[in-house]
């Protein structure tokens, strides 16, 4: 087991990875910009040392600055989180080379999964159903004769990256020759890498995950799924599990073919694939997260296990230690994801003081947040300020249990979503568990707060 453990990220998942070493009895080293001095993760850590300034290109993205701090503060592991180097193939490899373990996917099996289309044909090789689409686009041109063959509307996604940048939805050449130039500059901005690959757009679709661990030995478990369909902008909003649209036979059948399929392509640690499931409840592959997800708290409330300690096991070289019988899914979670914009204005984000702090609890309510009472919301990185977790036994007494702890939880002195997060849980859609992953976008989330208001 690792003994010390450089946390290369910050907020809310700093101080998750944090809470996760001390229940391992393993110390813990923060490592933090100048914007973050102030974080909870900083201040609570064993030990903390500044990597650089505000900006993510001279602190969190910058592998000497990282594998500096590790070594400077005797650490013998790196834990990247999600986002920033988490899935960086070159920094996990550059963190082995000092000797170091990275808590991840090894370096090799972030290179093999690294690219989204070439990932689609290894799993599809393995058994998993995927949308019709292209290989990597080289031009226009080709793009334009892949796209007539795929059928329009098709999406035009980033092969290095996810989250909703560099991807659009188009319905025609017209679009698609306009929106080419666009996607690869988003996608070199944000992933250093501008391939771009062409799906068949489906409509009215669920966004379903499912989480598996799998050890190197080559022993894998699934941890069932994750419904993730609230959306705004391909941007995720609030994740469920189990899924209101899949039965128990559709749920158990795509998480033990998803297992199956990513231990025969030789895949390593804690990871989530992404499905699109259609109106007639066809489920299909669309992507592979190799790295913990925001929305893993669900997981663990339904399961019991901590995912972050298991990564931390398995990247130490323990072996899974349970089986899939092993692996139950109690009751209902919903995960909300609070974060500092405004659903009025187009969800502008916002930043400041926060004057005000209350953080909701009682029975199966969890809030994992960074953030306290006259803490500054730095400007600089996503705006998202902690996570609402609620479990019942049932999907309504954990909707029950929503309510009741967005009424508690108190946030003043920047603006939130708190809002959207209470009309969903008055909305008809939400509610009855029929909605896609168009909910918001369709009318638009100023439009939807106020028909809730009206109702």
């Amino acid at each position: 087991m690792v003994s010390r453990v450089l946390i290369a990220n910050r907020g809310e998942i700093a101080l998750r990875i944090l809470r996760a070493c001390r229940t391992l009895g393993i110390e813990a080293v923060v490592a933090y910009s100048e914007a973050d001095r102030e974080s909870l993760a900083p201040m609570l850590a064993d030990e903390a040392i500044c990597i650089g300034p505000a900006d993510a290109k001279r602190s969190y993205l910058s592998a000497p600055a990282l594998i500096s701090a590790a070594l400077v503060t005797g650490c013998d592991s790196i834990h990247p989180g999600y986002g920033f180097l988490s899935e960086d193939d070159a920094f996990a490899d550059a963190v082995r080379a000092h000797e170091l373990t990275f808590i991840g996917p090894s370096a090799h099996v972030l290179e093999r999964f690294a690219s989204k289309e070439e990932t689609r044909r290894l799993l599809a090789a393995h058994g998993l159903p995927t949308i019709p689409g292209s290989g990597l686009l080289l031009d226009e041109a080709q793009a334009l004769e892949e796209a007539e063959r795929v059928g329009y509307p098709v999406l035009v996604k980033p092969s290095a990256g996810g989250g909703g940048k560099g991807m659009r939805m188009v319905r025609s050449a017209r679009e698609l020759a306009a929106v080419l130039p666009i996607c690869r500059s988003e996608a070199r901005a944000a992933f250093g890498d501008d391939s771009l690959y062409l799906e068949r757009w489906l409509q009215d679709n669920r966004h379903v995950e499912i989480q598996v661990a799998v050890d190197r030995f080559g022993h894998g478990v699934h941890l069932w799924e994750r419904d993730c369909s609230v959306q705004r902008r391909h941007q995720k909003i609030l994740e469920e599990s189990p899924s209101p649209a899949m039965t128990v036979a559709g749920r158990r059948e795509l998480a033990e073919t998803a297992i199956q399929a990513v231990v025969a392509a030789g895949y390593e640690n804690v990871g989530t694939l992404e499905f699109l499931v259609d109106a007639d409840g066809n489920a299909y592959f669309i992507e592979i997260n190799c790295r913990i997800q925001v929305e893993h708290p669900i997981t663990e409330m339904l399961t019991g296990i901590d995912l972050v300690a298991l990564q931390i096991r398995i990247a130490s070289g323990e072996p899974l230690g349970f089986n899939q019988a092993d692996v139950p899914q109690r009751g209902h979670a919903i995960e909300f994801r609070i974060n500092a914009e405004d659903p009025e204005h187009d969800f502008r984000p916002g930043a400041g003081t926060i004057e005000r702090f209350n953080a909701p609890g009682g029975p199966g309510v969890r809030f994992d947040s960074h953030a306290y009472q006259g803490y500054e919301v730095p400007p600089f990185y996503d705006s998202l300020l902690g996570k609402l977790i609620v479990w019942g036994p049932t999907r309504e007494a954990a909707i029950a249990r929503g309510r009741a702890a967005l009424q508690e939880l108190v946030i003043e002195g920047v603006v939130t979503n708190v809002q959207i997060h209470r009309a969903l849980l008055d909305s008809e859609p939400f509610l009855d568990g029929k909605f896609t992953t168009n909910l918001l976008d369709r009318v638009g989330s100023a439009a939807f707060l106020a028909a809730e208001q009206r109702a």
